[in-house]
């Protein structure tokens, strides 16, 4: 069976973008709007996980529609609960993938969840597009995301180097795609100077003072890493002491739901009620158009998310990135790389201020992902059996 022959097709071909947390919407809204466009495609989109939870900054609102909508999280944040909520996954998605029976699953990168939905499409017949596959970094997250290579059938790195290693995993060249990252379709949209939409977020949501924003001011946004579960919450306070050294305007944005997630909450919880810092507002997430003009005009972006490496490059941000989850990853210059203690983050933020502020570099793409995608999508042909390529 080939995947994309003429004789037989339906008349519209389905692609179910699957969202389940409030990274995947900012990765995926441009490439759902490109497919809406297309008479001989149709879009379904699948939400679940975090991006379904107001604990995780409900993402339901920000969608023009919803297909199905999955819970599959079971509450805990350690490394049992996130194993189960895989567990659940395979069940929901096998359910969901038999009553919208689409021609594609499409998925995106790394996530814990991410596995058993490609797991679930490929023991049911269902081809799997993968976006930013054969990147390099830490935590769980690394076997992960290759697993899901040898799941997928067409392929959307990021990088050239991505592209280079999912062929070296013996994927078929002519079905790996370095497209870039799909976020920048939307940042490139975005007004970048003006944060009059993160003033009007502010008043209404998140918790904390009501920043003007006038000045300098840094980003915070610092993940559990699941291989060092036990070690979390000392990590995040070490961030804690930084930022409460520096006394600086901090808008600072909630951690995913990854194994440690508690320990990182608690942290940060237990900071916010005992010290009821008057120079940061917390979010619990932000849409990648309030989010986009926040992370341009940062003075420094300051934790251990992926959007250090990525959007702040794009935007010419500097960044100080913690610890081990983003090892390996290929980065630009203005990254700045520093253990888990508080003196040598609060330093490396200083010194951001005395550095040039780093041009956009596009290594990881130029915001023209999304129409490249669903062309690829419409017209390559792929075999639903896998064979290794080398």
């Amino acid at each position: 069976m080939v995947f994309g022959e003429k004789e037989g097709d339906p008349p519209m071909k389905k692609i179910c973008a699957v969202i389940t947390s409030r990274g995947n919407y900012a990765k995926l809204k441009s490439v759902i709007r490109e497919i809406d466009k297309d008479p001989d495609m149709e879009c379904q989109v699948v939400v679940g996980g975090s991006a379904v939870l107001h604990k995780y900054g409900d993402i339901t609102p920000l969608l023009p529609r919803v297909d199905r909508s999955v819970h599959f999280l079971v509450e805990g944040g350690d490394l049992v609960s996130m194993t189960k909520s895989a567990g659940i996954v395979i069940s929901e998605f096998s359910n969901v993938f038999e009553s919208l029976k689409p021609d594609i699953v499409m998925i995106v990168g790394d996530r814990y969840e991410t596995l058993p939905i490609a797991m679930t499409a490929a023991y049911m017949n269902i081809p799997i597009a993968h976006l930013e596959g054969g990147e390099v970094s830490g935590s769980v997250d690394e076997s992960i995301r290759h697993a899901i290579t040898k799941l997928a059938h067409i392929h959307f790195p990021a990088t050239r180097g991505a592209a280079e290693r999912i062929v070296r995993m013996g994927e078929d060249p002519e079905l790996v795609f370095r497209v870039g990252s799909t976020s920048f379709d939307i940042i490139q949209e975005v007004p970048l100077n003006d944060l009059t939409p993160l003033m009007s977020t502010q008043c209404v949501t998140g918790v904390g003072p009501i920043l003007s924003i006038q000045g300098a001011y840094l980003v915070v946004i610092q993940h559990p890493v699941t291989t060092e579960y036990e070690k979390n919450l000392d990590h995040i306070n070490e961030t804690i002491e930084a930022i409460k050294f520096l006394n600086m305007s901090t808008i600072w944005i909630s951690p995913n739901d990854d194994a440690g997630s508690d320990g990182v909450s608690k942290g940060i919880r237990m900071f916010r009620e005992s010290s009821k810092p008057d120079h940061i507002h917390f979010f619990k997430s932000l849409p990648i158009e309030v989010y986009a003009p926040l992370l341009k005009n940062a003075a420094c972006i300051v934790g251990n998310s992926s959007v250090g490496i990525r959007e702040a490059g794009f935007l010419g941000v500097p960044v100080v990135n913690i610890g081990t989850r983003q090892d390996g990853r290929e980065r630009t210059e203005s990254v700045v790389t520093v253990g888990y203690n508080a003196i040598d983050i609060a330093c490396a933020i200083q010194d951001c201020f005395v550095c040039c502020r780093p041009k956009p570099n596009y290594l990881y793409g130029d915001g023209h992902s999304a129409e490249k995608i669903v062309n690829l999508l419409k017209n390559v042909i792929f075999p639903i059996q896998k064979r290794i390529a080398y």
